[in-house]
């Protein structure tokens, strides 16, 4: 029996997405949230409004409420225990606006694949690869969000340090919310973030996209969270972050800077601390050996250039024919600043799973 598992992700903490770019809707199946949470669709609202398309000019102009609806899994503003079923519905959907996308490959798009594995696409908007998937794990990850604040104290934060050949400089220890959310580039350094903004622009004005880097730090988490072997911590997040749209890269800690340094200056020294060891560094990312030490969980994750831009391209069509296509429609100039709840959200999933796999385990006293 063969079974298509392509649209689930996580053990204990699981869930389920669905949805079309221009179907009805969006959504989602969250299986393993622990009963008696408080959750509201207020909860998940303020995660899908930073995700939002149509929030400035430099995102595509879909205009899209997004407003959650909570089917199943919660009664009395109390989660169940049993699976919670999130509906997004698609209220600007303009199908007719890749009418002239039916019989041809979008150039890095995933038409040509789509097509080469199901012998069928839906090419309204990309149809599930188009970046509206990703509704059903924003809305998750809010669940997630809201477990881990009041199960553990886990918070979750990112944010766009790169886009192209701009850089930014942010302290992770210190970066809040209101520091990332004060710009439409949700880049917190505001020299960086005005470059970024005006880069973004220009891009568009000449039909083409940019690429960038988000950053992301899980503050707050034990010591003891991950698997070893094939469940590492580390690995379950690059995961999540290279099933986005448009991912092309995962580094966490220092990451490739690894291979310039020696043991000498890599390792993380340990020494005494209040509540046990601590690292005087943290080169390792707040993992080491598949399993977290107890310091702040920091990666990177790189983004290519949106795939569909307005310029003229080379492409062929379903017969094979090579024709030239200037792609219409409303895309994003540069996916980075709605990416960041994006990483967010991948990243309380896989920790809210960790941290209810560790809780299975650790029955026991110590």
């Amino acid at each position: 029996m063969i079974t298509q598992v392509s649209s689930y992700f996580g053990h204990t903490f699981r869930i389920a997405t669905w949805g079309e770019s221009h179907g009805g809707g969006i959504g989602v199946v969250i299986d393993g949230c622990p009963p008696r949470l408080e959750l509201s669709e207020e909860d998940i609202q303020n995660d899908l409004d930073r995700r939002r398309p149509g929030q400035s000019n430099l995102t595509t102009q879909r205009k899209e409420s997004d407003k959650a609806e909570i089917l199943s899994g919660v009664f009395d503003s109390k989660t169940l225990g049993t699976p919670i079923a999130v509906l997004v519905r698609n209220s600007d959907a303009q199908p007719a606006a890749y009418d002239h996308l039916k019989n041809l490959y979008r150039p890095s798009h995933a038409d040509f694949t789509y097509q080469e594995k199901y012998g069928i696409r839906n090419w309204e908007g990309g149809g599930r690869s188009s970046a509206r998937e990703t509704v059903g794990r924003v809305a998750a990850g809010a669940v997630a969000r809201k477990l881990l604040k009041e199960a553990c104290g886990i918070e979750v934060l990112a944010w766009v340090s790169q886009i192209h050949t701009i850089h930014s400089e942010v302290d992770s220890t210190t970066v809040s919310l209101e520091e990332v959310e004060n710009d439409p580039t949700r880049c917190p350094d505001p020299k960086a973030a005005a470059k970024m903004g005006f880069a973004i622009e220009e891009a568009k004005k000449n039909g083409d996209s940019l690429g960038g880097i988000v950053t992301c730090v899980a503050r707050g988490v034990p010591s003891g969270l991950g698997e070893p072997v094939f469940d590492r911590m580390e690995a379950d997040l690059a995961k999540g972050m290279l099933s986005l749209p448009a991912v092309k890269g995962f580094d966490i800690g220092s990451g490739f800077d690894a291979v310039e340094m020696t043991g000498k200056n890599h390792n993380d020294p340990f020494i005494a601390g209040e509540n046990g060891p601590t690292t005087t560094t943290n080169h390792s990312g707040g993992v080491q050996g598949g399993i977290t030490n107890g310091a702040d969980v920091i990666f990177r994750v790189a983004f290519k250039p949106t795939a569909t831009i307005s310029s003229p391209q080379e492409t062929v069509d379903t017969e094979n024919n090579p024709v030239e296509l200037s792609a219409t429609g409303r895309h994003d100039p540069c996916v980075l600043p709605r990416a960041v709840p994006l990483v967010e959200s991948m990243t309380l999933l896989v920790m809210a799973d960790h941290w209810l796999r560790q809780q299975a385990l650790d029955v026991l006293g110590r």
